[in-house]
């Protein structure tokens, strides 16, 4: 039986995890997790904030997916915008989900994100 979501798995190009490292740790506010020896000669990197872990794992021919994206439960939907914006990432309002707030934004190499906040 399923309990729970451990982790999602991002796509970057090779050569990328400085840029990733400002964007998930400074940026967003997340720590990076140190990878398993056996799996950090493969590249990438991982980060955890709360409940929530993102691995990014390096893709020799990467393409960002154009629809797919974690959806990252926020609190202060509206400071964490202002957050992002002010590291120059975009920010996308959305109001198509009845009782929520939400955002899209990209990290640096165009992986989609949506953030989102319920409406109280």
């Amino acid at each position: 039986m399923l309990a729970a979501v451990d982790h999602v798995q991002l796509a970057a190009p090779p050569g990328s995890e400085d840029r990733l490292r400002v964007y998930y740790a400074d940026v967003l506010g997340m720590t990076e997790v140190p990878k398993p020896s056996a799996l950090a000669v493969r590249g990438g990197c991982w980060f955890r904030a709360g409940g929530v872990q993102l691995h990014l794992g390096i893709e020799d021919d990467f393409r960002p997916a154009g629809k797919a994206h974690p959806g990252l439960r926020v609190t202060g939907i509206e400071a964490y915008a202002a957050r992002l914006a002010c590291h120059g990432a975009p920010v996308i309002w959305d109001d198509d989900l009845p009782g929520h707030r939400r955002f899209y934004s990209e990290d640096p190499v165009g992986n989609r994100l949506e953030f989102l906040e319920p409406a109280g």
